[in-house]
């Protein structure tokens, strides 16, 4: 597989990926595959995939999370479409808030942007309170700075117990 060269006038963005039914690593590679083959969308860099705890709704199985840093001259909404298309290509079926999932697509951070639209809010309004977000994008951006605060230094301050890194090193969505 090749990379997509970085796209002209890309912006950076993070994104975040999960699922804990089926085969949530296979799903999540061909997420990042099928927006990795769009002409304006290259993936940069790829977490490590991490065992994380369910959040919000506990009674179901064991995550597991990554996140993508991307560059790509798309704006907010039409990343955002891409990622929600890859989701329901992958046959995500969204029934129940914070429940069971074959695949989930966060954008996180796009840029310098600060995006609150209908659909779409960026910085993504709850990541800094999620272990499950801040684990991987420590591994990738420790120091991306979101609302003024380093990723490693908010990590320091949140409980991320529970979370395991897989031995799957940072290549294994290309597989």
């Amino acid at each position: 597989m090749t990379v997509n060269p970085t796209p002209d006038n890309g912006e950076r963005v993070y994104l975040s990926l999960g699922g804990n039914l089926g085969d949530p690593a296979s799903s999540m590679a061909a997420a990042l595959r099928m927006l990795d083959a769009d002409a304006q969308i290259a993936v940069i860099k790829v977490s490590s995939l991490y065992r994380t705890p369910p959040w919000g709704k506990l009674d179901q199985p064991d995550f597991l999370n990554a996140v993508a840093v991307l560059s790509t001259s798309l704006s907010p909404h039409d990343l955002l479409d891409k990622c929600l298309h890859a989701e329901r290509t992958l046959k995500r079926v969204r029934q129940e808030r914070w429940g069971p999932r074959l695949i989930d697509i966060d954008v996180l951070v796009f840029g310098d942007r600060v995006v609150n639209e209908r659909g779409l809010e960026v910085p993504h309004p709850r990541m800094l309170d999620r272990a499950f977000v801040l684990v991987p994008l420590n591994e990738v951006a420790p120091d991306l700075f979101v609302r003024g605060q380093a990723v490693s230094e908010r990590l320091a301050e949140i409980d991320h117990a529970g979370i395991e890194k897989l031995p799957s090193g940072r290549d294994w969505w290309k597989a």
